[in-house]
């Protein structure tokens, strides 16, 4: 089964969770007459804002990301888990409008984000010049009212020590004519005790203005929070009877963290919220395949507060009563047979440009020229995958002429610059071509000298890398068929749980992410190394 398109058997006309599965946090949902959208966050990576396309809630296609270059964005520098965060995708009057927050720091209270906003007539783009907002908060989001105005929400950040640095929702008037904020930011909801207020979208529904804001944080406290209000401004009262969704308190609950919703009313007046969820496992575990998108039906009758079964997420909900739309399957194997990069590739801190990602100078291969090294965040040479299943497998056929150690070209299991597993070819100090292959937890590194092997006078060289539940396992093939690289390593350290770290309170690193495999080509010595790669298959089981 693909990451990226969850073709689910629609006889019993069931929604199966996660519909998004692997990296696929911070879902916004969008109804265009009888489509139906999801834009996801995506961080350090290219093309950002994934968006991804049903007509039925239960059939899901990507499309592609909006962010396709660095006009919209440029991600250069960018830290490990910045960048873009929680986009939200409306549509109004024939124009489809997309805020994200490109968020630069999150050390010692400070957020440095930075809003934008972006619109197409068609979802497919082309997308217009990015308009700055404001940079008081992150979780930018747009509510379109029905007498005609346009208001802008985020979170309001506060940098100030011994304050609550997630300070509330604020609200302020976007001209659209004008294309920019007008008016003061009022204060329109303080959130609840839980805290750490986020992720605002208002809704307009049986004579209230609707709140929905996600608390608890991204991780097991996570929860959906709804309030009313007949008035825009409010004051905001909330659902008594608790979240709308949560997994707080239940460790047996297949899916975690779930928050931060979305809702969406179909065609035939049924309500469903997307919101994100996590798989750890083991209980309260590490959650290797990041946060991913799930969907849950929401009943909502005339005068009451909206309810999920239970409060809690559910593995399968019933389908709305729509036609069955199911998508073709992606291919196993991409030939690189293709003028661009297949939807389902991703590339790290920077576009896939042609002068390093080139698919025109040898048909049926893709040509990777080398970037910088793993910590090296302006010019990384990285095209990966997200990995979608606990069992899954990228492997590919490489050549690859190296002139020294400085250059290296393979295959990866990757989380950010700390967090790694690589199996490449270099040229050793003796001359020789030989496999070699090392590893990074939080940036310490280990290699392993008597796994390498001699793979002088081998032109075509297979790489294989097998996510094994919480093991990562590396094989290779010299023409003879494959052999393992001999040991097993840790497919937990990938995870967001083991990327974050907190010093004195604090947070000195982060995960938002999740796991990718790639290919991977570093030549640290900018001497014009490349690695030709013929075809890449990814397999789940």
């Amino acid at each position: 089964m693909s990451t990226d398109i969850a073709n689910v058997a629609t006889a019993t006309r069931s929604i199966r969770n996660p519909v998004l599965a692997g990296f696929h946090p911070d879902p916004s949902i969008l109804r265009v007459d009888d489509d139906y959208y999801l834009a996801t966050s995506t961080f350090e990576w290219y093309p950002g804002v994934r968006v991804h396309h049903s007509r039925d809630l239960v059939n899901w296609r990507t499309l592609s990301g909006v962010i396709t270059d660095r006009r919209l964005l440029d991600l250069r520098g960018c830290g490990d888990s910045n960048g873009v965060w929680a986009p939200d995708l409306t549509y109004h009057d024939g124009l489809f409008y997309l805020v994200y927050s490109d968020v630069a720091s999150f050390a010692s209270g400070y957020w440095d984000p930075q809003n934008f906003l972006v619109t197409a007539e068609d979802i497919a783009g082309p997308w217009s010049d990015p308009v700055k907002l404001h940079g008081r908060g992150f979780d930018a989001a747009l509510f379109h009212d029905e007498d005609g105005t346009t208001w802008l929400l985020s979170m309001s950040a506060d940098w100030r020590p011994g304050r609550d640095r997630f300070g509330g929702i604020e609200i302020q008037q976007y001209d659209r004519a004008e294309r920019r904020l007008v008016g003061s930011p009022r204060m329109l909801f303080t959130g609840t005790s839980v805290g750490v207020t986020e992720g605002p979208h208002i809704y307009r529904h049986d004579g209230w203005y609707w709140l929905i804001t996600a608390e608890g944080g991204t991780s097991w406290e996570h929860q959906v929070t709804m309030a009313r209000s007949r008035d825009l401004f409010g004051p905001y009262e909330v659902d008594p009877d608790g979240p709308l969704l949560t997994s707080v308190g239940r460790p047996d609950l297949r899916l975690q963290k779930a928050g931060h919703g979305s809702l969406v009313r179909t065609q035939t007046d049924e309500w469903y919220l997307a919101h994100l969820v996590g798989r750890p496992y083991s209980p309260l575990g590490s959650c290797v395949l990041g946060r991913e998108t799930a969907i849950q039906r929401v009943e909502w009758p005339s005068g009451e507060w909206p309810k999920i079964a239970g409060g809690v997420p559910a593995d399968e909900v019933v389908a709305p009563d729509l036609p069955a739309h199911p998508w073709p399957a992606e291919p196993e194997t991409d030939h690189f047979d293709a003028p661009e990069l297949g939807l389902c590739w991703s590339t790290l801190r920077r576009p896939a440009t042609t002068d390093w990602v080139d698919l025109h100078a040898r048909p049926s291969y893709v040509r990777i020229h080398g970037g910088q090294s793993p910590v090296g965040r302006q010019a990384p040479s990285l095209v990966a995958r997200r990995v979608g299943a606990m069992h899954c497998s990228l492997e590919t056929v490489v050549e690859f002429d190296p002139a020294d150690h400085r250059q290296l070209a393979g295959v990866t299991a990757y989380y950010n610059t700390l967090n790694w597993h690589h199996l490449y070819l270099t040229r050793d100090d003796d001359g020789r071509t030989v496999l070699e292959l090392l590893s990074s937890d939080n940036g310490r590194r280990t290699p392993y000298p008597d796994l390498t092997v001699d793979v002088s006078g081998v032109t075509r060289v297979g790489l294989r890398a097998v996510f094994d539940g919480p093991v990562v396992r590396f094989d290779y093939d010299l023409g003879a068929g494959w052999q393992p690289a001999g040991v097993d390593l840790d497919a937990t350290i990938l995870s967001d749980e083991h990327a974050a770290l907190i010093i004195d309170g604090e947070p000195a690193a982060w995960g938002f992410t999740g796991a990718f495999l790639g290919l991977w080509v570093q030549d640290l010595g900018g001497d014009g190394a490349y690695a030709d790669f013929d075809l890449a298959t990814y397999r789940e089981q």
